[in-house]
């Protein structure tokens, strides 16, 4: 797989994202898209580099980060407890160069016993698990956002059997962490059909596109029941996502995130012609 060209995708309303004043984290969506993401960063990386260093101006308070990936999906619902969670290469036959790359993050087992407590507390059962690394889903997204790797994280497994509203839940249980310091981030990928990643240049697949904006109306408009139903009403859904584990935590993030929301796009960049890179932060709209 050799590093590609990207096609930006021209900006439309509110394309400058600003982190918000106030004391209140906004949660965060972003799009992981493949592995090389982390050596390859096009301009997705640079602007979620730039947002992160703002939010770290703008909420010297934050003391963790909570992230949902896909490439932990578990039977029952898990959440990270280890001290020093080691950076995972869960992915073969990219460059040598991205197996050298490490995210020594530390963990913290104390908000994980918060986020343990919240989802307990909220009916959602759950347990801990020590030994848990970093998967490329959580590690190369961060990597970016905070590149000095000195704010704990905590991870939570996708269950296996979840859908959308499922994981919307998850994350308005954990809403509350959003006052306290902490960001709560879904990673995941806008579209993503890697049965029809071919590499090299191309142009964004018109699909992709058609798929991207309709969920930006969406989210814009705060159609929260278009969402959850997005899989029968966007265009292209079974396209863009053939089976839904990258597209659900875009839930995790709206469910921390609440009601009444401004969306800040980060990024609508579209690499390899097919992953859309879309990234957008969720605050309260006053």
């Amino acid at each position: 797989m050799t590093v590609t060209q990207h096609s930006p995708v021209a900006s439309p309303r509110h394309a400058d994202a600003a982190v918000p004043h106030g004391a209140v984290l906004p949660a965060l969506f972003v799009s992981h898209g493949a592995p090389l993401f982390a050596l390859d960063a096009g301009t997705t990386g640079p602007a979620l580099t730039q947002w992160g260093a703002a939010l770290r101006q703008q909420f010297p308070q934050l003391r963790g980060i909570v992230v949902m990936s896909p490439h932990w999906m578990a039977r029952s619902l898990q959440v990270m407890t280890g001290p020093q969670p080691a950076t995972w290469h869960d992915f073969g036959g990219f460059p040598p160069a991205l197996y050298q790359l490490q995210y020594p993050a530390p963990g913290s087992p104390a908000l994980a016993q918060e986020v343990l407590a919240l989802l307990n507390a909220a009916g959602l059962a759950a347990q801990g698990d020590e030994a848990r690394p970093f998967d490329h889903g959580a590690w190369v997204p961060l990597m970016h956002l905070f590149p000095q790797a000195d704010v704990p994280v905590v991870q939570v497994a996708l269950p296996a059997q979840a859908g959308p509203a499922d994981v919307y839940a998850l994350g308005a249980a954990l809403r509350s962490l959003r006052s306290q310091g902490v960001l709560v981030v879904g990673s995941g990928s806008m579209t993503h059909n890697l049965a029809e990643f071919f590499g090299g240049v191309r142009e964004p697949a018109p699909y992709v596109l058609e798929f991207s904006r309709w969920i930006e109306s969406a989210l814009v408009r705060g159609d929260l029941q278009a969402l959850l139903n997005y899989r029968t009403l966007a265009p292209h859904a079974h396209r863009a996502h053939p089976t839904e584990d990258h597209f659900l935590p875009i839930f995790f993030a709206l469910g921390a995130a609440g009601d009444d929301l401004h969306t800040s796009y980060l990024s609508r960049e579209v690499m390899y012609s097919m992953l859309s890179m879309d990234a957008f932060a969720l605050q309260a709209a006053h």
